[in-house]
């Protein structure tokens, strides 16, 4: 007969519950990588074919999710000792399971993104499908090494990056400069989210120095802004929100280090909602705003950290 906790676990590999999918995966934090898929067609092509564009947010959502799975399967062993909450170690789902799951929504993004390229007129073939797998590969570096890697927070803005740059390839094969710009300046800003996030288990962040990546979209920001009253606006509410987390690391009371982590990840679709009004698209812009609104909105019932 198997013990109790082998029983338990040989049940979870058959399934997951939807609860527990939606923990695992963070989905509350969906909407984010949705602007990103938004701003990087954008600023690359100015518009996208509806269908489209369906399928490249179903892409870049499986990358996402299955990113997420593969975080938790790898800190496994850490979140059973700092962080017990958390599916696998509270019995809810097997690693095993999980590990399948990931990697299987990696490839299934992978799939989706070769429909892309060779599936519509004018496709780019190969591109979108080639950042894909970068985008993949530099997923599974990441939840396979963050851990005390001092460079985890630049592979983790490398994964947005590439979401940027394929979103683009699904488009055109020469990427504008204006979009290479855009995904540099969210590297920064997802350095010095993560950096951050990674301080999230102990209650305090140690050295606020990495937080200067997160002036460089602002300051960026503000020199697109003169006589752009649109983007000035959007430039406003995504500074202003930085300044919020930034108030929650400073005041540093109970709860305040996840609060500043959930804050800046809701204000990607700030940043992206201000460059896609710095491109010239302030409809599009209005968008990726309400992408922020929606992630805030999700995050209050699905935890995004």
């Amino acid at each position: 007969m198997f013990p109790e906790r082998a029983r338990h676990e040989v049940a979870a590999a058959e399934s997951v519950r939807l609860k527990t999918a939606l923990k695992l995966g963070r989905v509350s934090n969906l909407p984010t990588v949705w602007t990103n898929t938004l701003a990087g067609a954008v600023i690359a092509a100015g518009a996208v074919d509806s269908v489209m564009f369906g399928i490249m947010l179903l892409a870049f959502s499986l990358f996402y999710i299955g990113g997420m799975f593969l975080n938790d399967a790898f800190d496994a062993e850490f979140d059973a000792r700092s962080r017990p909450e958390r599916p696998i170690p509270a019995g809810e789902v097997s690693r095993a399971s999980v590990f399948t799951y990931g990697y299987s929504l990696l490839g299934a993004g992978i799939v989706l993104l070769l429909i892309v390229g060779f599936a519509f007129p004018g496709g780019t073939g190969l591109w979108p499908a080639s950042g894909g797998i970068a985008l993949a590969a530099t997923i599974v570096v990441y939840d396979r090494f963050h851990k005390g890697n001092p460079l985890g927070p630049v592979v983790m803005g490398l994964c947005r990056v590439f979401v940027y740059v394929s979103a683009g390839w699904c488009l055109t094969v020469v990427l504008p400069r204006d979009l290479w710009v855009a995904a540099a300046l969210v590297l920064c800003y997802l350095i010095g989210l993560t950096y951050v996030a990674k301080q999230e288990s102990l209650g305090r962040v140690r050295n606020l120095w990495p937080l200067a990546f997160l002036a460089v979209p602002v300051a960026y920001g503000l020199g697109l802004s003169p006589g752009e009253p649109g983007v000035f606006a959007f430039w406003l509410l995504f500074t202003g929100w930085v300044l919020v987390a930034l108030w929650f690391l400073k005041r540093r009371a109970p709860g305040d280090i996840p609060r500043a982590v959930i804050s800046l990840i809701a204000g990607i679709s700030l940043l992206d909602a201000m460059l896609i009004a710095g491109a010239g698209s302030l409809a599009m812009a209005l968008l990726a705003l309400a992408g922020f609104v929606f992630t805030l909105f999700f995050q209050r019932y699905i935890t995004g950290t």
